[in-house]
């Protein structure tokens, strides 16, 4: 009976996507609502999740070379105006400060929505020399952008975040670095969280706010709608020109250094959820799940059951994340529970595999049981723990190869989507804005990026008929 309620508290993803993914945030203990719409509190399990994703990827950075570094939270208005384009980009979603106590402040001050201008105004006091550069720069805050509609890490007015900001001294090395971190952040996504990617380039008005070019990797989720997983731009020496940071070369003349910046959040989170999660409650990745493996003694009042789930946990806590639930809950709600939060395994012990030197594992992501001997456990559980996160990206990619769909025409599209719902949609276009605008306005699709593994499916615009230029994914997005 526990079990059943548990499952009911979830509503069906098919008869409600959007309540679907709201209530595993709300069930698994993700996050919690506040006073303030649009900010919430990102609860410890939630928390844990995200500090995973952190140092997995803090870690590689590091690797790469990249320091840490913490801006101030505030940008005063003037110097958020220098670059013209990025301003205007952020102006709608900025969140103003015009009081310190009870004074008027003459400056206003932006509270971060992104620190490109913070960083600008250090370059231009610390960088002089070529000897200066490259400077590669990381921090990890979080950051404010006035939504109108929010949802739980989708789209939240404050959200965490890590922002890369590199300067270079030419713009090859600029461009290697934009392309360099996209490449980190498409590993991260398909090996890590078992989430197939697309890589692409995104179209001009679809790029950053200031950005010579943006890239961008893309992922498909459970209803077919497209999520943005990450972003690296590069500015070319825009930036450095608005804010006159500029360095003297080895031939002693002054020279504009090359920018970059790169990001992804905790959109992350709401990227698996939509990804791998189902009407049981979340399905997390073995790398970033905060338990890797639950340990549920069966029976566990009966002489030697709770001893030996402890020897386990002792023997598996020095190489997994591993939890032990000896609470006296029954042992069907502790299945629930921990389905519920996504554990990607779950260890049960009782009297009976005890006589047997053996355990039951069970996996999340298909609830598959292997009986294995328990002088095999930490090899098994390696082993268990690998087919989940290969069976999870093997069911993305087979649910995104399954939702993507070419076209050749915006009837096409429109069939297409009238057919198979929501998807990707692989189209030539003409390069022109006007066509982008006009297949959005006509089907409700928009322009994703333009990938690098280019395909030829026609040679004209799948809109205006002209000779194309670069084959699109399309798609709904969140």
């Amino acid at each position: 009976m526990a079990e059943k309620k548990f499952v009911e508290e979830i509503t069906p993803m098919d008869v409600d996507f959007a309540q679907w993914y709201t209530d595993i945030c709300k069930k698994a203990e993700l996050i919690e609502y506040t006073s303030v719409k649009g900010c919430l509190v990102m609860r410890p399990y939630g928390c844990a999740i995200w500090e995973n994703i952190q140092k997995i990827l803090d870690t590689e950075f590091k690797r790469l070379g990249h320091e840490n570094v913490f801006m101030p939270m505030f940008i005063p208005e003037s110097l958020l105006q220098k670059e013209k384009d990025h301003v205007k980009g952020f102006a709608p979603e900025v969140a103003w400060v015009t009081m310190g106590g009870s004074e008027p402040l003459e400056d206003r001050l932006c509270v971060r929505p992104t620190s490109e201008t913070l960083f600008c105004e250090h370059y231009s006091n610390i960088i002089h020399s070529y000897r200066d550069l490259p400077r590669l720069y990381n921090q990890w805050v979080s950051v404010v952008r006035w939504e109108k509609t929010t949802r739980p890490f989708l789209r939240t007015r404050e959200f965490w975040w890590q922002e890369g900001h590199t300067i270079h001294a030419t713009s090859e090395e600029a461009i290697a670095e934009t392309e360099q971190m996209l490449n980190v952040y498409a590993d991260f996504c398909e090996n890590s969280l078992a989430m197939p990617v697309i890589k692409g380039r995104k179209t001009e008005s679809d790029k950053f706010a200031g950005a010579v070019a943006t890239y961008a990797i893309e992922a498909l989720m459970h209803d077919g709608k497209a999520l943005q997983a990450g972003t690296s731009h590069y500015f070319g020496d825009g930036f450095a020109k608005a804010f006159n940071i500029q360095y003297t070369d080895k031939e002693n003349k002054k020279q504009f250094p090359f920018q970059t910046s790169w990001g992804v959040s905790t959109r992350l989170i709401g990227g698996i959820i939509m990804t791998h999660g189902d009407d049981r409650g979340l399905v997390l990745p073995p790398d970033v799940a905060p338990v890797q493996a639950v340990i549920i003694p069966i029976a566990q009042h009966k002489e030697g059951v709770l001893e030996k789930c402890r020897e386990l946990y002792a023997a598996l806590s020095k190489d997994f994340r591993v939890k032990l639930d000896d609470t006296d809950n029954s042992a069907g709600w502790k299945f629930s529970e921990y389905e519920m939060k996504g554990v990607p395994c779950r260890i049960e012990l009782g009297p009976r595999d005890i006589e047997n030197g053996e355990c039951v594992i069970v996996t999340r992501h298909d609830h598959n049981k292997e009986t294995v001997p328990l002088s095999d456990i930490s090899a098994a559980l390696a082993r268990k723990l690998k087919e989940v996160r290969d069976g999870l990206y093997a069911k993305a990619l087979e649910n995104r190869e399954k939702h993507t769909h070419c076209c050749t025409s915006i009837e096409g599209i429109k069939e297409s989507l009238a057919r198979d719902g929501d998807g990707f949609i692989k189209a030539m276009w003409c390069g022109d804005e006007e066509c982008e605008d006009k297949v959005k306005e006509l089907t409700g699709v928009c322009s994703r990026c333009i990938p690098f593994e280019q395909e030829h499916l026609s040679d004209t615009c799948v809109c205006c008929g002209k000779p194309a230029k670069h084959m699109v994914y399309w798609g709904k997005a969140y």
